[in-house]
């Protein structure tokens, strides 16, 4: 059973929806230990005090935060819970904002947020209007030891909650986006545009896996058994020289040739001949 990580109240003017948040999505990938190559035991790792030159106990460790080179000031857990700000357990919506003004670069974390029992119906009825009216929520959330600035915006008959990053949390590239002086052709973009639309369609994240996590699994399972996997070949890609020539080369790639109706019944009958010899 998923674990609650927040409790508290989604407040809307005079309304409050006593609700639970529960981790939406989470990394799944092929994880390594640390081994001693000499006996096969997995390492552990230790608190170690270099002043006192010797390994210290967790109950020796506080939280410390650096004021100046060497000089720390030590702050105890239940000093944080006194100054935990209102969020901590109520989020008050601020704003509503259409979805499409919130540069996805500002995503982070995500969360399902499931309602109590008694806020099952002030839940839906903000579902309901969130859908209608084609907007999404603002809200703060304090959990973590950290206040979130968080969209809330309804999905699936439910409300789904995304932190987002701070504005100085953003990062900026000084050669990003500097592009001005490259000049592009109406044919090229015409051509582009054809390429996109061949390899557009719906949205299907069940079309996509981790093709490196499953090499990895391979690679586990042949060592297990005394094997050897064989290094594919990477092909390197060189600059593109010539773009309308590269344009036409993937437009003619993907245009998939039509098959004869001789080859599909030849193709049957080495299938069912096939069977017949198995």
């Amino acid at each position: 059973m998923a674990s609650t990580v927040w409790k508290g109240y989604l407040s809307f003017g005079l309304i409050s929806i006593p609700l639970r948040l529960f981790a939406a999505a989470r990394d799944e990938h092929v994880s390594f230990h640390q081994i001693h190559k000499v006996c096969n035991t997995r390492i552990k790792q230790q608190l170690y005090c270099p002043h006192c030159e010797r390994v210290v106990e967790r109950s020796e460790i506080a939280k410390g935060y650096e004021i100046d080179k060497g000089r720390w000031v030590l702050v105890e857990d239940e000093e944080i819970k006194k100054i935990a700000p209102p969020s901590s357990d109520a989020m008050e919506i601020q704003q509503f904002v259409k979805l499409s003004d919130v540069d996805p670069i500002y995503f982070d974390v995500s969360y399902y947020a499931v309602p109590e029992a008694a806020g099952r119906k002030a839940y839906k009825l903000m579902v309901e209007t969130m859908e209608k009216a084609g907007y999404a929520a603002v809200a703060k959330i304090a959990m973590h030891q950290r206040e979130y600035i968080v969209v809330i915006r309804s999905r699936r008959n439910g409300l789904t909650l995304h932190t987002i990053y701070y504005p100085n949390e953003v990062r900026e590239v000084p050669e990003y986006g500097k592009t001005d002086d490259v000049e592009v052709k109406p044919q090229e973009v015409q051509l582009a545009e054809q390429l996109v639309k061949s390899l557009a369609g719906p949205f299907d994240p069940d079309r996509y896996e981790d093709e490196y996590e499953k090499r990895l699994l391979a690679l586990v399972e042949a060592k297990s058994e005394g094997k050897t996997i064989k290094a594919e070949p990477h092909r390197k890609k060189a600059p593109v020289v010539d773009l309308m020539q590269a344009l036409q080369q993937s437009l003619a790639a993907q245009k998939k040739p039509e098959r004869k109706p001789a080859a599909k019944s030849a193709s049957k009958k080495a299938t069912t001949k096939h069977r017949k010899v198995a």
